[in-house]
């Protein structure tokens, strides 16, 4: 089996980010049930689903590939986020908290990605 992505900081960080995720947009407007609401828990999903699966994944190379994919979703839903505070869906607070939980998730897994290109770098 791979490797333990349980203790795994970046890990927890965009797991516990899903479960704010969902909470907020719970209260989001009927309409978007299917739109925006959809989307941004659909990419919360993905990153810690593509952390996950990379590592289950036996080479270093392979993990790397997951981790950015999960990169790139955090990322899409940083827009979400900033798209949902200009319609009016999310007020200053809930939009502060998801944003911050959103900046320390992209700390944790930019580190996870510089660890693991090292370890790649000095297998070489």
């Amino acid at each position: 089996m791979g490797r333990n992505f349980r203790n795994n900081k970046a890990w927890i960080l965009a797991d516990n980010l899903v479960v704010l995720v969902y909470r907020i947009t719970k209260n989001f407007s009927k309409e978007e049930t299917y739109g925006l609401v959809a989307q941004m828990r659909r990419s919360a999903i993905s990153v810690p689903s593509n952390i996950v699966e990379g590592c289950a994944r036996e080479s270093k190379r392979d993990n790397l590939r997951f981790l950015y994919m999960a990169l790139a979703s955090l990322t899409e839903l940083e827009y979400y986020v900033h798209l949902s505070k200009r319609l009016g869906y999310l007020d200053e607070k809930c939009f502060q908290e998801l944003r911050n939980l959103q900046k320390e998730t992209a700390y944790a897994l930019n580190g996870l990605i510089e660890s693991v290109k090292d370890e790649l770098k000095n297998s070489d």
